[in-house]
């Protein structure tokens, strides 16, 4: 109520100011200055909210991560380990899901560094400069590999950090290639990207059959892996007797001295 009265006598006192100081070749003073007080912030809180003060962009990092470098810092140190081995017959990871051509490792399994990838993508990328495409990753640098210095002994620690790798599986696909590029141009961009990258590749299109282990299931289903490699057993030898296994010893016939 206060509030009210205070703004109405302030909005008086200013025509009153304005009718004494204007004259009459300026008849529009007045209504204009009534409106400019009337559109004017009242509290300070539309102030702060008005479009004057917000801000068209955001000064906060994005927290997407990096394939590169894991989001956040290892709780423990990693051990050396083995990659993923899919003992059960599982086929996750070794076909192109997101693009239209793959990179999939074929040879054995192995810690691939994150140096290492990032010269296979740059390779990819040079090759295919210009062209309208998008590279899809499916691995991720997330194992840090520590090491001694020369002629250290043994014990004192695991080591200090050296880098980053991954362990990547055998048949697993590393890169998808999507866009409006040829075959042959994609065949020869993932060729060079292979060749900065440890171990034997080969190239896979989208709808190729999955692979367990490394047998590729092109017309091979699960249930035949799943069986025994002789279909019929051996046959099992006939129980013989005791007699006929073991020779009778002949007896000796000459005198006894």
């Amino acid at each position: 109520m206060k509030a009210s009265i205070s703004s109405t006598l302030a909005l008086s006192a200013c025509v009153e100011r304005l009718t004494l100081n204007s004259s009459a070749c300026r008849p529009s003073t007045i209504p204009r200055a009534i409106s400019a007080f009337s559109k004017a912030p009242a509290t300070p809180s539309s102030f702060l909210t008005s479009s004057t003060t917000r801000r068209a962009f955001s000064s906060t990092p994005a927290t997407l991560g990096d394939w590169l470098l894991p989001t956040q810092p290892e709780k423990k140190r990693s051990r050396k380990g083995r990659p993923r081995v899919p003992t059960g017959g599982s086929s996750r990871g070794t076909t192109v899901e997101w693009g239209d051509y793959g990179l999939r490792m074929c040879d054995h399994h192995r810690r691939v560094s994150a140096l290492q990838l990032k010269n296979g993508e740059e390779a990819i990328k040079v090759r295919l400069r210009g062209m309208r495409y998008r590279l899809f990753k499916r691995v991720c640098a997330s194992i840090g590999v520590y090491s001694s210095g020369n002629e250290v002994r043994m014990g004192k620690g695991k080591g200090s950090f050296d880098h980053w790798a991954s362990r990547i599986a055998v048949s697993k696909v590393i890169f998808e290639l999507k866009g409006d590029i040829h075959e042959q141009v994609a065949r020869d961009a993932f060729r060079l990207a292979g060749n900065k990258m440890p171990g034997m590749y080969e190239f896979v299109k989208k709808g190729d059959p999955p692979v367990v282990g490394v047998t590729k299931l092109d017309g091979v289903t699960m249930e035949e892996l799943k069986r025994p490699r002789r279909a019929v057993p051996l046959p099992m030898p006939t129980s013989v007797s005791t007699a006929e296994a073991v020779p009778e010893v002949p007896k000796s016939t000459s005198p006894a001295p």
